[in-house]
């Protein structure tokens, strides 16, 4: 999981909405009813199908350069920038239960200072990742 910036081609229809589409990443389409929201949606689904090739294991595509993209006429193209833990962390909220086994001598030391096991995991586990 991490960050990540691809191209993306930004074009206004004849209905007013502007539709984004991602030409590394195939699939990855979306649009919004202003530049402001279909900068905000293509931050959201670039976001959601990179995390789907994490999660998968599947290597994510290689991104272009912005010279690199062919643009059709009145369309723009712009760097998209995600964050897939950040994604993660606002949509995927489901609570996970982990067993564990520790020795008992440390088990009665923490019960008796009052420490909340499932605090301390999370905090390391964070510190170990790198992530906040």
């Amino acid at each position: 999981m991490a960050r990540y910036v691809y191209p993306a081609i930004f074009q206004k229809e004849d209905s007013g909405l502007y539709a984004v589409e991602f030409p590394d990443v195939p699939g990855c389409l979306t649009s919004g009813e202003n530049l402001t929201d279909a900068i905000g949606m293509a931050e959201d689904a670039l976001a959601f199908m990179l995390y789907d090739y994490e999660r998968d294991k599947k290597p994510c595509p290689k991104a272009s350069e912005l010279h690199e993209v062919e643009v059709p006429e009145g369309a723009f193209v712009n760097y998209v920038a995600c964050d897939t833990i950040g994604y993660q962390k606002r949509n995927s909220t489901r609570i996970v239960k982990k067993t564990l086994t520790i020795p008992e001598w440390l088990n009665e030391l923490a019960v008796d200072a009052g420490v909340n096991f499932s605090q301390v995991l999370q905090e390391s586990l964070k510190a170990r990742l790198g992530v906040s």
